[in-house]
């Protein structure tokens, strides 16, 4: 078989990271050994897989074809390896964990480290998501736990879910904005002219979902919240920020938190996780991840 997991495992973290550097940093190798085995794997099949003739390489048709394969090859060979590890221990191989980009990552390097100590041999694997993409990884299987999911899951099941808080959010701009100085309520027209600032959510196979965005609203997207609140500390546009989020920089009158004619309604903000083949390590951090003690991101 001219095929091997190693090749479409490279293939797969080039296209999704973009670059061959890149994709050679998250599997741990050096570039030349990417570029080796994509040249091999072209070799062997005979076919070009990669169109070099820009400044970055871009898949072929084949190679968009041979990805969207192996991306199934690759799923299925992960869960057969969890599946014989949980056979023989009770402990999957791997255990992914997708954290909202509205908590810190660093919440849960308590626990990872209390579940080191313990030696399952389980791979930890922490991704970070935006809007629905904590959902959509889920749901695509990409993860098996969902840290601070926004918003109601999707439906067709698969899932169990743990109510963490709701959220609140409040319209800012910063001090020098032109919506700074308008009297209150601002009503939805007066918005429309302004800018708004949204972070892209990071669904690959659901919907992406939008919110706080008005119908013909000019829009700045941004990667996740951390940039959002450094562009509207910057000016760069208005929008809607965790309440909590938004007082501590109008405290420092660095925000001003305005009025809005119609607000954003409060959103549940869950821990889910997968609920079918669950191991121990699934099991370990669920336990624990419903008693975690929440930064005041929600209200």
């Amino acid at each position: 078989m001219k095929l091997s997991l190693d090749a479409l495992q490279a293939l797969e973290a080039i296209a999704r990271r973009g670059s061959f550097a890149a994709a050679a940093e998250e599997l741990h190798r050096v570039p030349s050994a990417i570029t080796y085995t994509v040249q091999k794997l072209e070799q062997d099949l005979d076919i070009p897989l990669f169109d070099r003739s820009g400044h970055r390489a871009a898949l072929t048709p084949a190679g968009e074809a041979l990805l969207q394969e192996g991306r199934h090859l690759l799923r299925a060979a992960d869960a057969l390896e969890s599946h014989v590890r949980r056979v023989a221990t009770g402990f999957e191989a791997q255990l992914r964990i997708a954290v909202s980009d509205l908590l810190p990552l660093t919440l849960v390097y308590p626990l990872i480290a209390d579940f080191y100590r313990a030696q399952s041999g389980t791979r930890l694997q922490l991704l970070r998501e935006v809007y629905g993409g904590s959902w959509d990884a889920l749901i695509a299987g990409r993860a098996d736990i969902a840290l601070g999911a926004p918003g109601e899951g999707p439906p067709g099941g698969g899932y169990a879910t743990h109510l963490l808080g709701m959220l609140q959010f409040v319209f800012a701009v910063a001090p020098d904005h032109p919506l700074a100085a308008m009297p209150e309520p601002l009503a939805k027209e007066t918005i429309l002219a302004h800018r708004a600032i949204a972070a892209a959510d990071s669904s690959r196979s659901l919907t992406p979902r939008t919110s706080g965005i008005l119908t013909g609203q000019d829009v700045f997207t941004v990667p996740d919240m951390d940039a959002k609140l450094a562009a509207h500390l910057a000016g760069l546009g208005v929008g809607y920020l965790p309440r909590v989020l938004a007082e501590h920089h109008a405290a420092q009158g660095t925000l001003v938190i305005k009025q809005v004619e119609e607000e954003k309604p409060v959103a549940p903000f869950f821990l889910a996780w997968r609920t079918s083949g669950a191991g121990k390590a699934q099991q370990w951090f669920i336990e624990r991840l419903t008693k975690l003690e929440l930064p005041e991101v929600t209200g």
